[in-house]
């Protein structure tokens, strides 16, 4: 198996699991906060929305909502394909969050094939080619797919996590 058909695979497979862990997910869902004053969306002024983010990460991490996973997700797809495969102009302040469970994971869906169909175009020797990334790094171009697996793999399963929460506290 070529690298670029097992990023391929990876990168399938993980995401389809974040799919799954969507599937009927409800607005209430989307804002609902398992701990008072988690990170989340929120509305900053009229007509505009954001999210909870810090940089360096805080440590302890927050506890976050569904919401916040999901246009984290969205948001970092997006920010990786602009930097290793577009013009590397865009930053997050910039995005435009989504605030209802439908447009967040139609922007997330839109930034899974932004980066799938890059990876598509790509051959095993183009694999090794530098890629910046929004902080300054340059990778190889197949790490910047991994990530994104990894990244998937990692906040699917905590959201997998957050639903399962939500509905034995609402059952």
């Amino acid at each position: 198996m070529s690298r670029v058909a097992l990023l391929e695979t990876t990168m399938d497979e993980c995401f389809e699991r974040v799919r799954e862990r969507l599937k009927g997910l409800t607005d209430d869902e989307f804002f609902w906060e398992p701990i008072p004053g988690c990170w989340t969306i929120y509305e900053d002024s009229p007509g505009h929305w954001n999210y909870h983010y810090a940089i360096p990460d805080p440590d302890p991490a927050p506890v976050t909502s569904i919401g916040w996973q999901i246009v984290h997700l969205a948001t970092c797809k997006v920010m990786y394909h602009e930097w290793a495969y577009g013009p590397a102009r865009l930053t997050f302040p910039e995005l435009i969050t989504p605030h209802t469970a439908a447009s967040a994971i139609d922007d997330l869906e839109k930034g899974h094939k932004l980066l799938r169909d890059e990876l598509a175009r790509l051959t095993d020797s183009q694999m090794d080619e530098p890629r910046k990334t929004n902080w300054g790094e340059l990778w190889p171009a197949w790490r910047v797919f991994w990530s994104m697996a990894d990244h998937d793999a990692f906040h699917g399963g905590v959201i997998g996590y957050l639903r399962d929460m939500y509905h034995w506290s609402h059952a």
